[in-house]
């Protein structure tokens, strides 16, 4: 049963969180790289859907277990010409068939998945030959002192946001789950406390 935490309290600390600017302008640097058909994983609050270019994209499929996030994310701003459709599933067990998308978009969604192989795979199954996989992700910082910092934090944090973890590598699980990476940048978001803003973010393909 979902706590009334996760239900009232969870899902506005997520929206201050994830909307913040430095956050949006992550998500501009590979949201609107996406074309053809596009999935995106953990669609969350749908806060990626001003960044989709209609021109480039024919529909965009989101799915999220969370009722109260989908909710917020089929009300989100968005181009009226863009089509949108958010269903309820997990990335570790996507509803579609293999190789039906041209483009997988996951960002700061890794982070709080039960199992990133699992997502990652189910990530690699549905994209078409040729297809590519868009990612932005915070994750374990490569300085000693600031990971040392993440391990000690994380297990309340993981408690206060919704299972969000800060010490789970990105491109190495991208590269571990048989993507070819095409294209990685990687600093510390400014503005952000360091422990929260180890960011990764590129292209990859099966």
């Amino acid at each position: 049963m979902t706590s009334l935490y996760d239900r009232w309290i969870l899902p506005k600390l997520l929206g201050l969180a994830c909307s913040s600017p430095p956050m949006m302008k992550q998500r501009t640097k590979v949201v609107p790289k996406a074309e053809g058909r596009v999935l995106e994983l953990g669609i969350g609050m749908g806060l990626n859907l001003r960044f989709y270019d209609p021109a480039r994209v024919t529909e965009v499929l989101g799915v999220d277990p969370s009722p109260e996030l989908r909710a917020v994310a089929e009300a989100a701003e968005r181009d009226p010409g863009l089509k949108v459709r958010v269903d309820d599933g997990t990335a570790e067990a996507l509803p579609f068939e293999a190789a039906t998308f041209d483009t997988v978009v996951c960002t700061y969604t890794l982070c709080s998945v039960c199992t990133p192989p699992e997502a990652l795979a189910e990530a690699r199954r549905v994209l078409k030959p040729g297809g590519r996989f868009l990612f932005c992700e915070h994750g374990q910082a490569p300085d000693a002192g600031i990971a040392k910092w993440q391990r000690r934090i994380e297990p309340t944090w993981k408690k206060l946001a919704g299972g969000c973890h800060l010490t789970r590598p990105v491109a190495q699980a991208i590269q571990a789950a048989g993507f070819r990476m095409e294209t990685l940048e990687t600093m510390y978001v400014p503005h952000t406390p360091r422990v929260f803003g180890w960011n990764e973010w590129g292209s990859a393909r099966p």
